[in-house]
Order: structure tokens, then sequence, then C-alpha cells
């Protein structure tokens, strides 16, 4: 067509777009060009359950597909991670005997620091080696502190616990220390208690805002947690969202490394917020309901399963999380390879 018949047809026809944003959709290598936000399996943490006194992993009914482990399939499952190039792992125990004030959250034969032992021994400085730094899953009240005799959580007597198993988890070889109890002044103490003991080589990974979730229902089947009641006196309203910046403030200033939104998914508006506000390291826990609820939708053939993993993870990623702990990472992986 010459230049005046060009004119004349847009000039008489009907209104078009002047730019077309599909141009840049319409093949796979296309859309793979321009995406703006990739996963990488450095980008994703593991979690593990590790069961005091298993000779098999034991499966976990609410959450298809994942395992309370044994000290050696957890070995394995560390080598795995390796081999498939994630970031970390982060571990957390589920004890025999409970007692009110936790003991064996910091016991050197407890089951969290055993196994911590046993991991750092499979991958040396290969993976990130975390532990969950808190009291819930070895107290037999199932709260994350030691209780005052009233049955609140006295949040001062809970913060020297947190110190001794933050220095427990140094000795038996940890990378990283996950404080995820939500008392005041966790991460301070626990830092202060590190650096005194000569461990300034331990990070701390801070859950700086962690919600009172309705989905932490699985997880607290895989740990076996004894709760009755709820932590809403401790972890954050999910009303709330200026407050987590807040938190998350205070928790850099008290020394942690890295910071992070629990749960993910429904939250991903105070991820962003996180992201944009501060300069340290981000990560975001897409945590047990998240993963039960789109297992079980899939085991109904209502979504695309492999789909709707990607998807989501992805989102976390889009929101602003540089680290996602997801009990997919393995799977994830070995996708992205």
């Amino acid at each position: 067509m010459s230049t005046a018949g060009f004119s004349r047809a847009v000039g008489s026809g009907p209104s078009f777009p002047s730019t077309r944003p599909r141009r840049l959709r319409s093949t796979p290598a296309l859309r793979r060009m321009v995406a703006e936000t990739r996963l990488h399996p450095a980008d994703l943490v593991l979690p593990v359950f590790v069961k005091e006194g298993l000779s098999e992993p034991a499966p976990i009914a609410s959450m298809p597909g994942v395992v309370q482990h044994t000290r050696e399939s957890v070995r394995k499952a560390a080598a795995e991670a390796v081999a498939l190039g994630l970031g970390g792992i982060m571990l957390f125990g589920v004890p025999e005997t409970k007692d009110a004030v936790g003991s064996g959250a910091t016991d050197p034969d407890g089951i969290l620091n055993v196994v911590t032992r046993d991991v750092r021994a499979e991958v040396g400085d290969d993976l990130v080696v975390m532990a969950d730094l808190c009291l819930d899953e070895f107290t037999d009240h199932g709260h994350c502190g030691v209780l005052t005799p009233g049955g609140e959580v006295d949040n001062d007597a809970t913060l020297v616990r947190y110190a001794e198993m933050g220095l427990a988890l140094a000795d038996a070889g940890v990378h990283m220390v996950g404080p995820s109890g939500m008392m005041d002044g966790q991460v301070g103490f626990v830092r202060a208690a590190l650096d005194h003991a000569d461990r300034t080589d331990v990070g701390v990974f801070a859950y700086s805002a962690k919600y009172a979730s309705a989905f932490y229902g699985p997880f607290r089947d895989a740990v076996e947690s004894s709760l009755t009641g709820d932590r809403r006196a401790y972890q954050q309203d999910p009303a709330n969202g200026a407050e987590a910046l807040r938190e998350v403030a205070l928790d850099i200033a008290e020394g942690a490394d890295t910071v992070m939104v629990k749960p993910a998914m429904s939250y991903l508006d105070v991820v962003a917020r996180v992201a944009d506000r501060f300069d340290v390291p981000v990560a975001a826990y897409q945590i047990s309901g998240e993963y039960s609820m789109i297992e079980g939708a899939a085991a109904h053939g209502w979504i695309d399963r492999e789909r709707a993993i990607a998807e989501s993870v992805l989102s976390i990623r889009r929101a602003g999380a540089s680290i996602v702990l997801t009990y997919w990472a393995a799977e994830l992986a070995a996708s992205l390879r």
C-alpha cells in the first residue's frame, strides 16, 4: 500500500491501537526473553521436619508429599538440595518429650541440635544450614516461650531461653538461626549472646513480620504441636501492614542479617512494602496452609498443579522477596534445571 493509501485507510477506518503489547506475548521465546521476574534454585530454601526416634520417614497427612524425616533421610534431603543448587535448608525438630521450658531446644543431644550437626557434616558450606529458633516445638504447652504463673508468655524470660538456644545451635554448626517467636527484642538478645560468645560468624535470619494466621494449621500437625488457644498476643494482627515495617526496622537495628514476612501469599502487600523500604535481603515463607490448599485443589483436579506451584512462588518473588521458603523448593529446582 502506498503512503497515500495508508493515510486514507487510517483516516477513514476505525481507530486502532498505536501500541500492541501482545506482540511480546506471542511466542514462548518472546515471553521468556522479556520476563521481568525469574526463579532460580538459589532463591529457594527448603523447610524440613525431623522427628526424634523415627526409623523411617513418616508422611504428614495434612501436607501431601511432605514427611517427618529421620536423621538419615534428612541428610539425603540436604545432599539433594546441594545437588539441585538450592539456597538453603531450614530445620525444625520434633522431640519425643516436651516440658514447660522447652529443655530439648538447648540440650546438645536434643533432636534439633543433633540434626544440625548431621546436616552440617553432610553439606559443609555448600548449603546454608538454618534452624528455627523457637520453643514451641519443645514446650508441653505449645507456646513460643516460657509462661508466667498466670499462663501468659513471659517475654523477657523467653529471651534468655532464646539466647541459650542460639548458642546451642551455634555449637551444633548452624550458619544462621531463625528467631521466629515474635518476642520483643529477640534479635538483639540473640545477637548479643552470639557476639559475646565470639560467634560473630553465625547469622540471624529474622522472622520479623510473622502474622497470627489461620494458614499454619498443617504445620502444627507436622511438628505435633501441643498448643491450646492461640498466639495472637505476640504474633502480628493480620489487619496491620504498617506495623510490619516497624517490626522489620527494629530487627535490622538489633542486628538482623535478613528479614522475613510469614505467611507469604496473603501478605504480598507487606512483602512489597518491606522490600521497597529496606536494603537487606527479604525472605517470605510460603507456609503449610498455602502448600496444602494448592495440593488439595490439584488432587481434586480443580487446578493445574505444576502451573499453580510455579505461579504462586513467582508471585512472591515478583512482590520483592529475594528468598522464598517453600516446601516445593526441591521440586521447583529440579524443574528449573
